[in-house]
Formats: structure tokens, sequence, C-alpha cells
């Protein structure tokens, strides 16, 4: 880390992996001049991803190319903590939420974003689309809220009080349009239906900190992840009894990053402050659920 007063750089890392049956191969890397806190892949480029960084500014990246960014998008005034590329084909969008309370959103094809959100009042730290309803996403902030925000309205749909602590991550369910699970401060996973925000249609405790990032499964209905400031990956099954179905513990740090395979329905992928990434089968997907 630097600070303003030091010669003292921040410098953020980009690493393209290729796995295969001796582990993970550095495809490419790429460097920023700052943190970068957030990826996601282009839905129409294979080649194509974007990342946000602590200097408020997205950047375009093509895996092919060995050279820097492509383009840099520097309209935010602090950190962005989120980027989400929308899973609607037809529609080429993305949405980046900051630590300066807007939500923006980029076609990726212009320099300049074509809208900007308020309405959060704190830091935002997740912002995605929902892969049902074209131009339609959710964000999550530190103001303890989730809201739902449709582009063609350029506004705020809904607003849900969620927990009475910062809202860490959000996710939607990949079987449901009505349905997204929240990740809090106060340790807890709590499950919404749209068509009625009154209470929370389920809600998961056993993590001890801050839960940093939670994803549904996209291949079981009812199945989610979730990894924490206590160093633990959790699986859960929010349809059973015993919604806990495994704890993974093999960081020695917070765990920050967690998302499920598109192409394997066992396969998870994490990564930590230890400086370690895990691609691993958990038990729990390798037997019948």
């Amino acid at each position: 880390s630097g600070s303003r007063s030091s010669s003292v750089v921040c410098c953020g890392t980009l690493l393209i992996l290729d796995p295969d049956e001796s582990g993970l191969r550095l495809f490419r890397s790429f460097d920023w001049n700052d943190g970068l806190f957030d990826v996601t892949w282009s839905e129409n480029n294979e080649h194509v991803l974007i990342t946000c960084s602590g200097d408020g500014s997205l950047q375009l990246w093509d895996t092919a190319k060995a050279a820097g960014p492509l383009q840099v998008y520097k309209e935010h005034t602090q950190e962005v903590y989120s980027v989400d590329w929308s899973q609607t084909r037809g529609e080429q969008l993305v949405v980046s939420g900051s630590w300066d309370q807007t939500v923006k959103l980029w076609d990726p094809t212009v320099g300049k974003s074509l809208c900007t959100f308020r309405g959060h009042e704190s830091i935002i730290y997740s912002t995605i689309w929902s892969p049902h309803i074209p131009g339609c996403f959710a964000s999550a902030s530190g103001d303890q809220t989730l809201r739902i925000w449709d582009v063609k309205a350029a506004g705020v749909r809904i607003v849900i009080p969620a927990h009475q602590a910062e809202i860490l991550s959000c996710d939607w369910c990949k079987y449901s349009e009505n349905l997204l699970v929240t990740g809090a401060v106060d340790c807890s996973l709590r499950g919404w239906d749209l068509r009625n925000v009154r209470q929370p249609v389920f809600e998961l405790l056993g993590h001890t900190y801050a839960i940093r990032r939670v994803k549904f499964s996209p291949f079981h209905a009812s199945v989610l992840a979730s990894c924490s400031y206590d160093f633990t990956v959790r699986f859960w099954n929010f349809s059973k009894p015993d919604f806990l179905l495994e704890t993974v513990e093999h960081h020695t740090e917070f765990t920050c990053g967690l998302d499920f395979s598109l192409q394997s329905p066992t396969q998870v992928a994490d990564c930590s402050w230890d400086e370690t990434i895990n691609i691993y089968d958990p038990a729990c997907l390798t037997v019948p659920a």
C-alpha cells in the first residue's frame, strides 16, 4: 500500500489463468497503477473483460493482446468496488458501483457513461445484473439496503432495508427472477423475494465474521456459496432443514473472492488475502444433493 505523502505506488495485477491437468498456468498478466477490486468477462467476446480499481476508473482489456488496456473509463470520483457485464444478449451493458455512492451504466463501445444512478447513502459494494430481466440490476451498500434498479426508468424500483449492518455482497438466483441473496457484516445471509420484501424468505447463519461475497449456483436451484473474513468458504442449500452443506477451511487469511464454474456443476474457484487462488470440487457438490 502507499500514501500520498510517500513515493510508494499502489499496483494492481490482472492475472489470466488457464487451468490444465497440472494445475493453473499463467496465460497473461496485466498491471495497473492502483488496486483492482473486481473483474467481469464480456458476454460476447471470450477475450474481452473489464476491471475496476481504486483510482475510480474501469479498464477494458483484451487477453489476446499483450498491451495495456484498450480503453479506460474514468468518471467515478472514488474507488470502484464492483463491475458486472449484462448477460442479456442483444445489449452490451456494464454497471459499476463505487465508494462515491453512485452506480454508473456503460456501453463499452462508448467512451463515457450512459447514465448515473443516485440514491444510496453510503459506499456501494456490489452491483449485479439480473440474469432474467433485461435492463434490471441490483446493488448492495454500506447504507444497509439492497436496491433494485431499472435502466429504462433510470431510477430505483425497490429499496429493501435488508440488514442492520453494511451489505458487502448480493446475487440473483439463476432459477428465479424474484429471488436474491445478500451477505453482510452481521455474518448473515438473507434471501429476498421481490414480490414480498417485508421479511427475508431465508436466513443462513454460521459465519463468524463479515461475509465478503455470495454466489448462487448456476446448476442447483437452491444451492449457494459464501466466503468470509472468518477465512472460510461455506456451501448452503436453503431448501433443506440442515442448510449448511460444507465448510471449507483452506485459507490462512480473509477469503474475498468466490465463483462457481459455468462449465462444471461441481467446480468452484476462490481467492484470499493470503495471495492464493484455489480451484476445487467441494465434497457437497460431488455427491447427490
